[in-house]
């Protein structure tokens, strides 16, 4: 992040304002973000909503894990895209994958497997990674399976991200809500991702980054910059200003 939307986003957090990163990512990945914005009391929502964690100093607790059987949709997905890379975060936080595939939203090193086994595996999140087909070509055969029981979106590349029906981070921040006893007309969230469109029509005020899909800017009530113009320091400098 640049220094303009660090400085900003730690102001919001000295000023005593609740800060959630909500985020795709996993835990163990979200973590060095927390720290970097100064949130050392306080909540992460991770994994689209599938592990809520609190934080009290340098401590950590999972308190939440969504946990789905993600058999059915791993079935449907190898049938059409034999090719792409699977992979999984268990009730335990271990990512297992069926090749040698690790990303930076993992937070932790995958461990390979027999595909079986991720069929076989409770899950809070699962990846599925294209590397034939480009977002749109992917995105279209994704919907045409049906995918039933779980929730999912699409990335910006050929990236799949499956999760317990429901499951969003829309609905861990409602939960989060719910404990603090916030109004929802409090809240403000900002996003740039598919995955952020419950969350931005959850919030009281949701902002789209300006590098949005346009089916993120629809849901938004409000669009700022880019990212690389600052945009959310913008939201956050307004925010200040209140």
């Amino acid at each position: 992040m640049s220094e303009r939307v660090r400085r900003s986003a730690r102001e919001v957090v000295e000023r005593g304002h609740e800060v959630v990163i909500s985020t795709g990512r996993s835990l163990g990945a979200a973590l060095p973000i927390v720290r970097e914005l100064g949130i050392d009391h306080g909540y992460v929502v991770a994994s689209n909503g599938g592990v809520l964690a609190k934080i009290t100093g340098e401590d950590v607790d999972v308190f939440h894990r969504e946990v789905f059987d993600p058999s059915l949709a791993l079935a449907a997905l190898w049938r059409s895209l034999p090719n792409a890379k699977y992979a999984l975060e268990n009730e335990r936080g271990e990512f297992l994958s069926s090749d040698v595939f690790t990303d930076a939203s993992f937070g932790a090193e995958s461990q390979v497997v027999d595909f079986e086994e991720l069929v076989n595996s409770k899950a809070v999140r699962v990846v599925v990674f294209s590397t034939d087909a480009t977002a749109e070509d992917f995105g279209h055969a994704v919907q045409g399976l049906g995918l039933s029981g779980v929730t999912y979106s699409v990335g910006w590349t050929a990236w799949l991200d499956i999760a317990a029906e429901g499951t969003t981070k829309a609905s861990g921040l409602e939960r989060l809500r719910a404990i603090l006893k916030f109004n929802t007309a409090d809240t403000l969230a900002v996003g740039d991702g598919r995955n952020d469109i419950e969350m931005l029509q959850w919030a009281g005020l949701g902002v789209a980054m300006g590098q949005a899909p346009d089916e993120v800017k629809d849901v938004a009530d409000a669009i700022t910059d880019g990212v690389d113009d600052d945009g959310l320091a913008v939201v956050l400098e307004e925010l200040l200003q209140r």
